[in-house]
């Protein structure tokens, strides 16, 4: 695929793109597994809001693996590539109550937005439509993160 990018910012926004894809995966995951395994008082609740994160999580995966292809760039979404580049805090085995998967996700939250405001000012100055994109991201990631704080 030819770019619409300079090689110099085709490689930037590259790189911006397949660490967010990676920690939009793994935020997947995550929820997912905490989702299976939930118990507390607010479980029903919180069940839902889980999968509302996996939703979101997948839709946005899926925009930045599509706009990594076409500036050029191959996404990586392989089990291996996410499980040697994940960030994130990951959720122990077995039953999790509830106040330990909010405080887990605040968490979760709290360094996802700080590290996709960084890729967001990154790739500002190299194209505006991957900056867009991630000010969507932004936007849901940090409502998520508001709303998480607030259960606390």
């Amino acid at each position: 695929m030819k770019s619409p990018l300079s090689t110099e910012a085709r490689n930037k926004v590259g790189k911006a793109l397949q660490a967010s894809l990676v920690e939009l995966i793994d935020l997947s995951l995550v929820a997912k597994q905490a989702h299976w395994n939930l118990t507390g008082r607010n479980f029903r609740s919180l069940h839902l809001q889980l999968d509302e994160i996996v939703a979101m999580a997948r839709q946005h995966m899926d925009t930045v693996a599509e706009r990594a292809v076409a500036v050029g760039v191959n996404p990586d979404g392989r089990a291996a590539t996410v499980a040697d580049h994940r960030v994130a805090p990951q959720m122990e085995a077995g039953y999790l109550q509830d106040d330990k998967v909010v405080a887990t996700f605040v968490d979760v939250f709290h360094g996802l937005v700080e590290r996709f405001r960084a890729r967001h000012d990154t790739v500002s100055t190299a194209d505006a439509v991957t900056e867009n994109i991630f000010a969507e991201i932004l936007h849901d990631l940090e409502k998520t993160y508001w709303m998480l704080q607030a259960e606390q």
